[in-house]
């Protein structure tokens, strides 16, 4: 009888607790995902505008060198911290406990402005790295004026990645994977799960209400499954991969050599700015400055050339290299389409479904975030191609190595068995060689 009352009692209590849980983190996450729904709507439509205005005003490319140097500048003599960028927001969710560092609330402006500046003079740069920042920023500001414990910043700076992830790409089931997985290779925080999902399904719903629309896809000429498809789908899948582990490579190497001519980071974006023009006029083309939207749509409507992918994956790393400021992400999917369509017609499969999955394949090599990008594919493609989009995350992912754009992504369990790391590897480590 005692055992039936203990039971009974327990699961009472399990009922309270749920519901008083739901409670605090409804109210805790909209205080995040309302200003970033507010705020990933006027970050849309200003990269809307400033889009429209560069591509009908090319010559204001010119500015670019000078634009990156102010923006260094500010970064340099304002932004203390915030340099580190998205680096800064996982190290505070993986490390908090242990040295806890503030997330300055400078950065969501400084990162805010930077991005829509380098996209106004024709950087080749992304949004997700900014809509992270900005998240990050938000939450940390409001866990500071609440005075929440440390448990409890941590997963308020969940909800800012997620907020940020669904309110820009309008995708706030990925936006919810993405934040509880991109912290740690091979770790989950799934316990943020409720949190996450509140946030960027708020955020999401805000940009909407605002009336921005988001950018989907379609995915066309989806084949019958066979074995044979199969393999081709893995072989591209794994040149998706090592494509993810160039991008990274090529951000560091660019970015060693843009130290090795100064040490000085405004005349580094000066530099990197006037490498970029030069390419423009070399290659005779703007299609690879901003987000190159059209030219993703593009690879999923019609055949393209072959090196497509590698002129977007060298503007960016470029331009990410020498300081200039945005995320990785959509170059990220217009690198993973072109290179997509490229293989499809080389494996002989419809270019159009292959760079569909090329679109979320490379990025989840660069991010380490297979399930997160298998759901976006799920999401921005409307449920098409739901098996095949899994093996390429998953593939891709595999082939990726322990490479990424994050250097502080924490290495919780190696994708190897044979690979042994310290308790605190993380990407960066790794590419420093400091193993254990």
């Amino acid at each position: 009888m005692k055992k039936r009352l203990a039971a009974v009692y327990e699961q009472d209590f399990a009922i309270i607790s749920g519901i008083l849980f739901s409670l605090k983190w409804i109210i805790l996450a909209s205080f995040v995902a309302i200003p970033m729904g507010l705020l990933g709507a006027f970050f849309l439509n200003s990269l809307d505008y400033v889009t429209d205005y560069r591509t009908t005003n090319s010559n204001i490319i010119f500015f670019l060198p000078l634009g990156g140097a102010l923006i260094s500048f500010l970064y340099v003599k304002l932004g203390k911290n915030s340099r580190k960028g998205t680096n800064l927001i996982l190290e505070q969710i993986e490390y908090g406990d242990e040295k806890e560092e503030k997330i300055p609330s400078r950065l969501a402006p400084l990162t805010l402005i930077s991005t829509i500046t380098t996209h106004l003079l024709g950087g080749s740069v992304g949004r997700e790295g900014t809509a992270v920042q900005m998240g990050g920023s938000v939450a940390d500001t409001i866990s500071r004026l609440l005075k929440l414990n440390k448990s409890d910043r941590k997963t308020l700076l969940l909800c800012g990645i997620s907020s940020g992830f669904g309110a820009v790409f309008g995708t706030p089931l990925a936006g919810t994977i993405f934040a509880m997985e991109v912290i740690s290779i091979g770790k989950m925080h799934s316990y943020a799960i409720f949190p996450c999902f509140v946030s960027a399904f708020l955020a999401e719903q805000v940009t909407n209400a605002i009336g921005v629309a988001h950018t989907h896809y379609e995915m066309t000429n989806i084949p019958e499954m066979s074995l044979f498809l199969v393999i081709k789908i893995i072989a591209a899948s794994i040149v998706f991969g090592l494509c993810s582990i160039l991008f990274s490579k090529m951000i560091h190497f660019f970015r060693y050599i843009f130290d090795k001519i100064t040490s000085n980071a405004p005349l580094k974006s000066f530099i990197g700015g006037i490498i970029v023009i030069a390419l423009v006029y070399i290659f005779n083309t703007r299609d690879y400055l901003g987000l190159g939207i059209p030219i993703i749509k593009k690879a999923l409507e019609e055949p393209l050339e072959w090196w497509t992918f590698f002129l977007k994956l060298l503007f960016t790393t470029i331009t990410l290299g020498a300081g200039f400021q945005g995320g990785e992400v959509t170059p990220l999917f217009f690198i993973g389409a072109t290179l997509g369509n490229a293989l499809g017609q080389l494996l002989n499969v419809s270019p159009l479904f292959i760079a569909s999955l090329g679109f979320v394949a490379v990025f989840s090599g660069a991010t380490n975030t297979p399930l997160a990008c298998f759901i976006m594919g799920i999401e921005l493609f409307h449920g098409k191609g739901v098996i095949f989009l899994f093996i390429a995350c998953i593939v891709s992912y595999l082939f990726s190595g322990h490479h990424g754009i994050y250097g502080s992504q924490h290495i919780h369990k190696p994708k190897y068995p044979w690979v042994k790391v310290s308790k605190y590897a993380t990407i960066s480590n790794i590419r420093k060689k400091q193993i254990c």
